[in-house]
């Protein structure tokens, strides 16, 4: 477990002292993929190296299974940090090195026999699906191959914790999700407790059970992502949650829901107004409504876009409006 308790970070500049990080108290239990959601300069990437003491905080504490990170000796602290691993948006591979070596580094610097190093870094290699690159080079992988090795180093010396400081930024939308299952993954079958850092909205609502929202260095909100993304109690949250300029992106799911209109709602335009406010796209399979004196009769067969989020908050959309639906999935057949 981890707990920050009251974590201050002030950094003294020519202009004036800036903080970065105030007053944050939050507990990430053992198991959790916790996300830290906030706008560029909401002091996330400041937070999460507090987080392993690569910035020591001003004040506060960092407890890592009840210890003080802050009491312990250098020694101590560089034993602890195998234990908290770290990947980043710039993935920091060694480009001299390959990719079987660049997983081997951080076992070599704790002294692991070379013949045991490569045998793991093997293991490793096939877990995060890149067993055909372990002689390439950096510069002869793409982007997510790239973060694939890194994870597969931050994992070489066994942590139990893995720190995510915007690692999926830097890649395409497709590769990104690709990443993301593959730590979800990590997760279920590995134990290890990853904390994501993010200005993502969708990285969040794909692989995070729990979130906290930072804004100018303080936690405006936290809770389940449920709980947060269908109903953000603050400003911030709810921009994040429904940015204004977003584009609504096409479809890809099998959950189904069947609208029942019974005459109880007016035919406005569901559908367009559904997608405008839950910022989310929905595909119209069937339909077979009337309107009758300003009434709405009939149904209409939605699929829904494949993460849970966005399915929670059409949901409460339709629940608002007093509409009637159930739900269903779709025939692979």
């Amino acid at each position: 477990m981890i707990e920050l308790v009251d974590l201050c970070k002030t950094f003294s500049m020519e202009s004036g002292d800036v903080e970065a990080v105030k007053n944050v108290n939050l507990t990430i239990e053992d198991g959790d993929i916790f996300g830290i959601i906030g706008l560029s300069g909401a002091g996330k990437s400041t937070l999460v190296r507090c987080i392993n003491l690569l910035e020591r905080p001003t004040s506060g504490s960092v407890l890592f299974d009840g210890v003080d990170l802050a009491s312990l000796s250098r020694k101590e602290l560089l034993n602890v940090r195998h234990s908290i691993s770290m990947i980043f948006q710039g993935f920091n591979l060694l480009s001299q090195r390959t990719a079987l070596k660049n997983i081997c580094y951080p076992m070599e610097i704790t002294g692991v026999p070379k013949k045991e190093a490569r045998e793991k870094a093997m293991k490793l290699l096939e877990i995060v699906g890149l067993s055909d690159k372990a002689d390439s080079y950096p510069s002869q992988l793409s982007g997510g191959q790239k973060q694939r090795i890194a994870i597969a180093r931050a994992l070489a010396t066994d942590p139990k914790v893995l720190l995510c400081d915007e690692a999926t930024s830097a890649l395409d939308p497709t590769t990104t999700h690709s990443i993301l299952d593959l730590l979800k993954h990590i997760n279920e079958t590995m134990g290890v407790t990853i904390i994501v850092i993010t200005h993502e909205m969708r990285v969040v609502e794909q692989i995070c059970n729990k979130v906290a929202v930072l804004n100018k260095g303080e936690v405006v909100e936290t809770g389940t992502v449920k709980e947060v993304f269908l109903a953000p109690k603050s400003a911030m949250a709810r921009e994040l949650i429904l940015p204004k300029s977003a584009a609504v992106e096409r479809v890809d799911g099998k959950q189904l829901l069947r609208i029942v209109f019974d005459g109880n709602s007016s035919f406005e335009p569901v559908i367009s107004n559904l997608s405008l406010e839950c910022h989310t796209a929905v595909n119209i399979l069937g339909a077979d409504t009337k309107n009758i004196d300003g009434k709405a009769y009939g149904q209409m067969l939605l699929q829904l876009p494949d993460d849970e989020a966005s399915v929670y908050r059409i949901k409460a959309y339709l629940d608002s409006r007093k509409i009637r639906y159930e739900e269903g999935t779709l025939d692979a057949n």
